[in-house]
């Protein structure tokens, strides 16, 4: 093999070792097997609504159905492998679709870096290197176990990682008109499998392409809505499902309850809205805490969009999607080990882009993938039923790994598009130190006063 291929090899080898290990484990097959069957999201939820939403509805009067009508479509594909069991047909088509997205990335970074440097030489590694993207991809499911292949979480953010990767291609001059059509679309239906894909519109450019993204999403979830509406009664339940959700045991807000345990709060857990929350004295005020945190969220990011200078530098849009999610992540409600999915998603999109600010994020995402496999299912009952001090000590981590994530993640990106310009952020792939990159060269917006032409024949 030509010292060239190495690390494109040692990516490929990465992650089928990974799926070898991890898809069969979800499985149950061979020595996974135990004693116990498959993942009860898959066996006993996924196969209960399965059997609802075949019959022509929606399964409303299940308190733990929360979705928007476009999760029918996850969990009915099993039903195109009618000769497999549903759980194991579920478990199949994610993984089949863990590969297409992993190709998709693969495909993308050496497309994008072939023939540079960067792809053939010495210097590449697997976190700041071309192929990052596909690394943080294949690392960052593995790290959360057999989570990802146990959930439909893993469909809604391929969705969601095609909107961004259809956006790129807008930088193409024939490939303008059609892109933000196709972004749009493509959020929408990620959008109407779960709600937050929506935040990816949050980071168009102003102008023509937000008007262009926005009308083919809102066009898009008119029609399929109306379509789930028409075929099957009770597609609007959802938007009244999480009006009485409390806090989540594992979200960033229970970390007061899990310490108040051990100091004589007359509160507890117990089974509701398809979670274990919190009930007790001021749970009500917290709720209203994270709520109002969430407000303030996302006027942060429209403030951001107003004062927004950077226009067209293609990986904008999915660091601003990664800042988004990663804010309301951690002031919601619920912080459930999927979640992790989205980010992981989205940080391996941004990765993909040699200019994107979301580098040392990224990292910070991956010690909390290994927190979030410690807290479920390893630690989970000592956490909820004894509040063990290992197991708060756990998830304390992985709680302020993510707050610290949402945090940098906003200052990078406000200082990269809104700030005033003046950042060194250390030498980037082309060995050149200062911001991001736009299309091959530095922002006009983030030069010093005094610019120092780029080196002849750099390519980014």
């Amino acid at each position: 093999m030509r010292k060239g291929r190495a690390p494109l090899a040692a990516a490929i080898c990465a992650w089928v070792l990974t799926r070898l290990w991890l898809v069969p484990a979800a499985l149950k097959l061979g020595p996974f097997h135990g004693d116990g069957g498959l993942d009860p999201s898959v066996d006993r939820v996924y196969r209960s609504w399965f059997a609802v939403l075949s019959s022509g509805a929606f399964p409303a009067h299940d308190v733990s159905w929360q979705y928007p009508p476009g999760a029918a479509l996850p969990l009915l594909s099993p039903a195109l492998a009618p000769r497999l069991d549903y759980g194991h047909a579920f478990i199949i088509g994610a993984a089949l679709c863990d590969a297409i997205v992993f190709a998709l990335l693969l495909r993308t970074a050496v497309r994008r870096e072939r023939g540079t440097p960067a792809l053939t030489g010495s210097r590449c590694r697997a976190f700041t290197g071309p192929l990052a993207g596909p690394w943080m991809w294949t690392a960052g499911l593995a790290l959360l176990s057999t989570v990802p292949w146990n959930r439909f979480d893993l469909h809604v953010t391929a969705a969601a990682m095609a909107a961004l990767a259809v956006a790129a291609m807008a930088s193409r001059p024939a490939g303008r008109a059609w892109a933000h059509r196709a972004f749009g679309a493509l959020t929408a239906l990620a959008a109407l499998i779960k709600v937050w894909p929506v935040l990816l519109l949050l980071g168009t450019e102003r102008g023509r392409r937000t008007r262009a993204g926005w009308t083919a999403a809102v066009v898009g979830a008119a029609v399929l809505t109306a379509a789930s509406a028409l075929a099957m009664p009770h597609a609007f339940s959802f938007l009244t499902a999480q009006s009485a959700r409390g806090i989540q045991i594992e979200s960033v807000g229970s970390l007061p309850f899990h310490l108040a345990r051990h100091f004589g709060w007359h509160g507890t857990w117990a089974a509701k809205d398809g979670s274990h929350e919190f009930v007790g004295p001021y749970v009500p005020q917290v709720t209203v805490a994270m709520q109002a945190l969430t407000v303030l969220s996302l006027a942060w990011l429209l403030w951001w969009r107003h004062r927004r200078t950077v226009a067209d530098a293609p990986w904008v849009l999915p660091d601003a999607a990664l800042t988004a999610t990663l804010l309301f992540v951690v002031t919601s409600r619920v912080i459930s080990p999927q979640y992790l999915i989205w980010l992981v998603g989205l940080a391996a999109v941004c990765l993909l882009r040699p200019g994107t600010t979301q580098r040392p994020v990224a990292r910070l995402l991956l010690a909390a993938c290994l927190c979030t496999t410690l807290d479920f299912p390893l630690l989970y009952r000592e956490l909820r039923d004894d509040a063990g001090w290992l197991a708060i000590a756990n998830l304390s981590v992985r709680n302020l790994l993510l707050v610290a994530a949402a945090g940098l993640s906003a200052v990078r990106l406000w200082r990269a598009t809104a700030g005033d310009g003046h950042r060194n952020d250390g030498p980037l792939q082309d060995g050149r130190s200062g911001g991001p990159l736009q299309d091959g060269h530095r922002s006009d917006r983030l030069r010093p006063i005094h610019p120092t032409p780029p080196p002849s024949g750099v390519k980014v």
